[in-house]
């Protein structure tokens, strides 16, 4: 007798992938994101580029300081993510987790398309930009190698 090898439907195989991706998210690195962010993402980026692969404390001291636009949103956000890794990792002291900014990076988000009067009856188009923003936090103490190469650099 021939054994039948059962066929599994898709909803299973999706219900079950979908699991396996909550499950991984419980653990990893924390992401937050800030959205329609009233600043053009050129500006945001200057000050997104002082902070990225920094370590936590740094990065805090620097956004604190920093005098441009942006640096108040994003260390809002960078203390926003570096709460939402406390809430996935209870096990862990911050202190020794050792964090660090993994990853940011600034999107457009939504223009706002206003005109505004010109001289001799014509009209010009202004363009209030927005931005999106994604901060990822990591461990260093998992990611060891990871870091080590940015490091390098950075003291070069």
């Amino acid at each position: 007798m021939e054994a039948v090898a059962k066929k599994t439907k898709k909803s299973v195989l999706k219900r079950e992938k979908r699991d396996a991706r909550k499950a991984a998210a419980k653990t990893g690195p924390s992401v937050a994101k800030l959205k329609n962010v009233p600043t053009s993402p050129r500006k945001m980026r200057l000050v997104a580029d002082l902070i990225r692969g920094e370590r936590v404390n740094k990065a805090l001291n620097i956004l604190k300081y920093e005098p441009k636009v942006g640096a108040p949103k994003l260390e809002k956000l960078l203390l926003s993510a570096i709460s939402g890794w406390e809430a996935k990792h209870t096990d862990v002291k911050l202190e020794d987790a050792d964090l660090y900014v993994k990853d940011i990076f600034v999107d457009g988000g939504r223009i706002l398309k206003r005109l505004r009067p010109a001289p001799q009856g014509r009209a010009h188009r202004v363009r209030k930009r927005s931005n999106h923003v994604t901060l990822v936090v990591a461990s260093l103490k998992k990611a060891g190698a990871e870091v080590t190469s940015t490091e390098k650099e950075t003291k070069e």
